[in-house]
């Protein structure tokens, strides 16, 4: 089978830095034209020096500055990645992060509501964004970012699984609508993973045992493990794939999940 994306065009949000860079970079190095987007200009500018050497076949590698949460600069964001091909094939909607950490009881609600805003109403606008730009494509493929905590309980990392848990479900549901419009849309969801995001827990300690002790293949992932998983889902060999949540954990969601108590002492 052909799985080719060459010349194809692809968004990734959150794509500055950790899982969005290296899917970015895969993408980009399989000849599709990549948009990365995030807040932090800095950061991407960065990223596209880092991509651009990698880039391969007829792709190329761009940024654009939008925030996630925004509609106004989702448009545009997907306006400016579909700028060479008239249209969007891809999406990997990666962007997202935990506010709140801990009980129920003692919670912060700002930081709750900021979680929720920030993965899953940031995800759905994403989304919403890129149909029309897919529907003008004849098709295409979205790829939403969940994680083990939206699918099996992590002790006091509620809120953040609260809202991929809703990451997943908006996945299905869009699934299932835009399947006609021949729009595929799954997710992935990774453990833990070396990268800046988890380096406060991949740097050693009682959390980082407990998560290898409760992963079969007994080591943390790599940004290439996902980044595989993405550029599978992206290209035609995921062809009648879709509503999947597919884990990339090492086996992790076998077993229970980590118990973010252990940062507490």
């Amino acid at each position: 089978m052909n799985d080719s994306i060459d010349g194809l065009s692809a968004l990734v949000t959150g794509g500055g830095s950790g899982i969005g860079l290296g899917s970015a970079t895969v993408l980009a190095a399989d000849g599709a034209h990549v948009t990365i987007c995030g807040r932090t200009e800095e950061k991407l500018v960065s990223a596209v020096d880092r991509i651009s050497p990698m880039v391969g076949g007829s792709g190329s590698i761009s940024y654009v500055v939008a925030d996630i949460c925004d509609e106004a600069q989702m448009d545009a964001a997907v306006a400016s990645a579909s700028e060479r091909t008239g249209a969007l094939d891809i999406l990997f909607a990666n962007a997202g992060g935990s506010l709140h950490l801990g009980p129920i009881a003692d919670a912060d609600i700002a930081a709750v509501r900021a979680t929720i805003d920030l993965n899953l109403v940031g995800t759905a606008i994403s989304f919403k964004a890129a149909v029309p730009a897919m529907k003008r494509a004849g098709g295409g493929s979205i790829i939403g970012m969940s994680s083990g905590a939206g699918h099996f309980v992590h002790r006091y990392l509620w809120a953040y699984g609260v809202a991929k848990a809703g990451i997943e479900m908006l996945c299905r549901y869009t699934a299932e609508e835009l399947a006609i419009d021949g729009i595929r849309v799954n997710a992935v969801q990774p453990g833990i993973i070396d990268d800046e995001l988890m380096e406060f827990i991949t740097a050693g300690g009682p959390l980082l045992d407990d998560y290898l002790a409760e992963t079969p293949i007994g080591r943390v992932g790599t940004v290439d493990d996902v980044a595989s998983a993405v550029r599978f889902l992206a290209g035609p060999g995921s062809s009648w794939i879709t509503g999947e949540m597919l884990a990339v954990d090492g086996g992790h969601h076998l077993r229970r999940g980590a118990n973010y108590g252990l940062l507490f002492g």
